[in-house]
């Protein structure tokens, strides 16, 4: 069912691909898929992450497709973004399918055709609400490193916090608002430089292995915000 997410019809990039690190060598950022939410679009959530601090943002690789089917309702955004507006399956919120593709892509349920999902970053995420799908996706722990971010007024806050209770040694940036994007302020700024640096270090090790992914996907990273 999830067979055909790809990362075509992107919005692209927010940087390019290679960072110079402090021996002014360029090493490859890593690249995170950035699913969107309800009945928004790529477009909209590449403006959101754009207000995070350039020391974050110049080290990774952030790709904004849209969601493959247009919104079949209002939007909750309309009159603050344009559209158009897409939604995701029926999952619909992005931060819900990524918790959920890494043990569907164990199953062979999901992104079949791209290499395995290593990272995460959750912005109000929770769990799928179906029984059967959500035995398929947190049968076992999700073990990727990951990244959540939890707002304070985050009506799905609860959901959140029970999510993590199915992840190994997941890393949380707590911050003051609702369900939304939030900025990244000098009190969380070192965890989120932390989490990149973490990740940096296993794919320079993979690629110093030469175990890397060979393709236009290579060494992929998925992250839905």
């Amino acid at each position: 069912m999830l067979k055909f997410l790809s990362t075509q019809n992107t919005m692209g990039s927010i940087s390019d691909i290679h960072h110079q690190n402090k021996n002014n060598e360029a090493i490859r950022k890593p690249r995170f898929l950035c699913l969107h939410g309800f009945r928004t679009s790529g477009e909209i959530l590449k403006k959101q992450v754009d207000k995070w601090p350039e020391p974050v943002k110049q080290r990774l690789d952030l790709v904004f497709p849209d969601g493959p089917f247009p919104a079949q309702g209002k939007s909750d955004v309309d009159g603050i973004f344009d559209p158009p507006y897409y939604e995701w399956f029926q999952f619909n919120k992005g931060a819900i399918l990524s918790a959920a593709l890494p043990g569907l892509q164990a199953q062979g349920l999901a992104l079949t055709k791209v290499p395995k999902v290593k990272f995460l970053i959750i912005i109000g995420g929770a769990k799928l609400k179906s029984e059967y799908w959500a035995e398929k996706a947190y049968g076992s722990p999700i073990q990727c490193p990951s990244l959540h971010f939890l707002g304070k007024e985050d009506f799905l806050r609860p959901y959140g916090e029970d999510l993590l209770k199915s992840v190994v040694d997941p890393l949380v940036i707590h911050h003051p608002k609702g369900h939304t994007v939030p900025r990244i302020d000098d009190q969380a700024l070192p965890t989120m430089l932390s989490f990149i640096d973490r990740i940096q270090k296993m794919i320079s090790e993979d690629e110093e292995n030469k175990t890397s992914a060979q393709g236009t996907l290579a060494c992929t990273e998925i992250s839905i915000l």
